[in-house]
């Protein structure tokens, strides 16, 4: 099965780039130079991954990916400046699943999207884990709390589902890093961080004062019990 691509991103030279590298492996592309047009071609179609330039003309790149995350659990790579951190943390805050950071080559990108689509599809085990209010179920790919569905993205239910496999065991950053991203994964440890700050958020009765997920200094995390 042909899996699409929407790259959003105002240089036509790497849109061009990048067109060239995904459709001679098989993927269809579309692309778009502004955030606008991007969210049109995006609500209109159906794609199976977002590619995303945090820095576009008219609506920037954070603010598109927090559009498509109203509705939509696609995974989203953003595509950021090498040395602005404040990027890298934005977009992954704004809900994006990955980043790469420019220049690039595209054949990493695209590694990097088979990686992506590799996840997603991935099924964990078949337990489901209760941790107060909240009921992981693997089987159905459903968490609730108090009977009630928590929306999470696709790679916010992979982490939870991550430490739900474990309960009480601690998992580092860079365990979680193989797991969730994947194997030979060459990440950082903000891309852990920040999705289990979302995620606390969502499944946490306080998130200050996390009971779901804990932080085991100097180690990583683990399920509360």
């Amino acid at each position: 099965m042909q899996r699409s691509v929407l790259f959003i991103e105002d240089d036509a030279r790497i849109a061009r780039i990048v067109e060239l590298t995904l459709t001679a492996e098989g993927f269809t592309f579309a692309g778009a130079p502004t955030g606008e047009a991007g969210l049109e071609l995006f609500h209109g179609g159906s794609f199976d991954v977002v590619l995303l330039d945090v820095m576009l003309p008219g609506r920037d790149g954070l603010d598109v990916c927090r559009e498509i995350r109203r509705t939509s659990d696609a995974p989203i790579i953003m595509v950021t400046a090498r040395s602005d951190s404040h990027d890298v943390v934005g977009g992954l805050e704004a809900g994006a699943d990955d980043y790469i950071t420019k220049p690039f080559v595209a054949k990493e990108l695209s590694a990097r999207i088979r990686a992506l689509l590799r996840r997603a599809a991935a099924t964990p085990g078949p337990r489901p884990v209760e941790v107060g209010e909240l009921t992981i179920d693997p089987h159905v790919g459903l968490v609730t709390r108090r009977g009630e569905p928590v929306d999470l993205t696709k790679t916010e239910y992979r982490l939870l589902c991550e430490l739900a496999s474990e309960p009480g065991r601690v998992l580092s950053r860079e365990e979680l890093l193989e797991r969730v991203w994947g194997y030979g994964y060459f990440g950082d440890a903000r891309l852990v961080d920040v999705h289990v700050g979302r995620l606390r958020k969502k499944v946490e009765p306080d998130a200050l004062r996390p009971t779901v997920i804990l932080t085991v200094r100097g180690l990583g995390y683990r399920l509360g019990s």
